[in-house]
């Protein structure tokens, strides 16, 4: 049965009731997530720390993204393999309000800032398995993400800091954000990947996901 957004809250909730804990009542951390992931990149051993951190708080995230990162829903991203700043800075873009979706921006109010970054660090580790077997439309595809894509995404699709990354990525959800950036819904806001979706065209879109989706 299908863990709907309403009944995930209402647990949520019920859990921080049961350990004696309010939303947004986290400690503050001496650093700020930023600066935890930082330090991190050149210290091993607190990369290796807070990633294992992040497997139990991230226990809430697996109901929808999976334990391992590789989502349950097809409309949900997969969040594993993703550059841990580009993790974080969604994770403040929904506290921010500059990504708009409820549920999220409920849920990410409770993380104190040390959660935030060890939650970024464990699904930078997960491995990204290719979603399916390459079909007719790849090839075309292809040409199509290296033409409109490649420069800010990565020739491999793999992504960086200030971009997600692709390769792997749930089919539906790669066409969901693709045409929510294409009709401007409101959900997400960055001019330049509207100016990139109008670009590629709403007929390119199944191909280009079919591509992508089949990545390593």
């Amino acid at each position: 049965m299908r863990f709907s957004q309403s009944r995930a809250w209402s647990c949520f909730v019920r859990y921080l009731a049961a350990v004696g804990l309010a939303v947004g009542s986290a400690s503050a951390a001496a650093e700020t997530a930023a600066e935890l992931l930082a330090r991190a990149d050149s210290d091993r051993a607190l990369q290796e720390t807070l990633a294992a951190e992040g497997g139990k708080a991230a226990f809430f995230c697996a109901n929808c993204h999976g334990e391992a990162g590789i989502s349950k829903f097809p409309n949900v991203p997969n969040l594993a393999g993703q550059h841990p700043v580009y993790v974080l800075n969604q994770i403040e873009a929904f506290l921010s309000g500059l990504r708009k979706d409820e549920f999220m921006q409920g849920l990410m109010k409770v993380l104190n800032e040390r959660e935030k970054a060890s939650i970024a660090l464990m699904y930078s580790t997960r491995p990204v398995p290719p979603f399916a077997a390459p079909g007719p439309r790849a090839a075309a595809g292809e040409k199509l993400f290296l033409q409109h894509c490649a420069r800010c995404h990565m020739g491999d699709a793999h992504g960086a800091k200030d971009f997600p990354r692709l390769a792997g990525q749930q089919p539906e959800y790669l066409r969901l954000s693709l045409k929510r950036y294409l009709t401007q819904s409101g959900e997400r806001f960055y001019a330049p990947m509207t100016a990139a979706v109008m670009q590629l065209g709403e007929r390119n879109i199944d191909a280009v996901v079919d591509y992508l989706s089949t990545r390593p």
